[in-house]
């Protein structure tokens, strides 16, 4: 019975009420085309009663914590600067983009994980993460790491309607879908770890067929989340791949300097991604959908740290910062002295401070 849901309204939040840059970036891409043009004009108080996201690791909120897998991070020193220094399953030392969206706009000061094993139903209906650390859009990306694929996350979605129509109804339920934020954040574990550092897909693919595979792969799931009643989709392109720690140490020459072999497939994938989203927009006229650009965000910082308040960009702050991520990365590896002088975390993640001056940057570019 959902009556008790019924009587009480969802914690919807005000756009006007906040004045930071990623409010206001918000606003614009829930409004606005990319030509500027308005295409859905919303009310003052309009609102946005959920964030939704699916993907890696990058907002991976702990949904690996209880998998049968290596990739996770639910374990010191993971967390070292959470909530009461709580390792969460967050591949940070603190915080991730998704927790730093729903705070800024007032929803709750956390994303939670959809499979925590505590979480209270009420959070259902102001969003979660379904997101597994080591997905991509290509499903044999998560098989090589016996994490949940983009098709098991999408099963997990609809689970997710089914309950929240029993506690709001189908009318609100449709409505909650139709106003939310959704996010999708894949791709980098595909170009990074699939194609080049474990190499299966060499075998069939050249990087030219292979980025059509993973974008076409994409554009299958974004148009599966819309059928379920997503409009506002934000899609994340991927970072200068060959820029991470990870992929300076694997250099092949031993010299740990961007790899411009892996940067030049990362662009390559982001025009294509950039296009199909188009495309998308305009087969689906309900739409709101929106590429959020991190390459040239993560390529200025690395270019420019001191500019940011940074010292080190090319190691993460765990061990070495060579290699250490996930299970290399735990309680018997010392860290940095100071983490918020480091973009990276681990020789994969960013800090806290790193994804802080990320969607900082993301949002004066998108604005411009």
């Amino acid at each position: 019975m959902y009556l008790r849901y019924m009587m009480k309204p969802l914690t919807l939040i005000k756009l006007s009420y906040f004045s930071t840059s990623l409010i206001t970036f918000l606003f614009t891409i829930l409004c606005f085309g990319d030509n500027g043009r308005a295409r859905v004009t919303l009310p003052e108080n309009a609102t946005i009663p959920a964030v939704i996201v699916f993907g890696d690791s990058i907002i991976d909120q702990g949904n690996n914590n209880n998998l049968n897998t290596l990739t996770k991070a639910n374990f010191s020193p993971y967390g070292k600067d959470f909530v009461a220094g709580k390792s969460t399953g967050r591949f940070s030392n603190n915080r991730t983009p998704a927790d730093m969206f729903v705070e800024q706009l007032g929803i709750k000061e956390l994303l939670p994980a959809y499979l925590d094993p505590s979480l209270d139903d009420e959070e259902l209906l102001t969003g979660v993460s379904f997101a597994s650390g080591g997905c991509g859009y290509d499903p044999q990306t998560s098989k090589i790491v016996s994490v949940l694929s983009l098709t098991d996350q999408l099963q997990q979605f609809k689970e997710y309607i089914e309950k929240v129509k029993r506690m709001v109804g189908e009318r609100r339920t449709q409505s909650i879908l139709a106003n939310s934020l959704f996010l999708v954040v894949a791709g980098t574990d595909d170009i990074a770890n699939t194609y080049y550092t474990i190499g299966i897909r060499r075998l069939q693919y050249d990087i030219l067929s292979y980025t059509n595979l993973i974008v076409s792969s994409a554009s299958d799931f974004i148009q599966d989340i819309y059928q379920l009643g997503a409009r506002r989709i934000g899609v994340f392109g991927v970072p200068p791949i060959g820029c991470l720690p990870s992929q300076r140490t694997f250099n092949d020459d031993g010299i740990r300097v961007c790899r411009e072999e892996y940067n030049n497939a990362s662009k390559l994938y982001n025009i294509k991604l950039q296009q199909e989203l188009e495309d998308l927009k305009q087969a689906n006229v309900q739409s709101r959908i929106v590429y959020f650009d991190i390459y040239n965000s993560i390529l200025s910082i690395i270019k420019n740290p001191l500019q940011y308040g940074l010292q080190v960009v090319d190691r993460g702050c765990c061990g070495t910062g060579y290699i250490e991520v996930s299970i290399l990365c735990n309680h018997l590896i010392p860290t940095c002295h100071d983490d918020s002088k480091y973009f990276f975390w681990d020789s994969f993640h960013p800090t806290d401070k790193g994804y802080n001056i990320l969607v900082s940057l993301t949002d004066m570019e998108a604005d411009k």
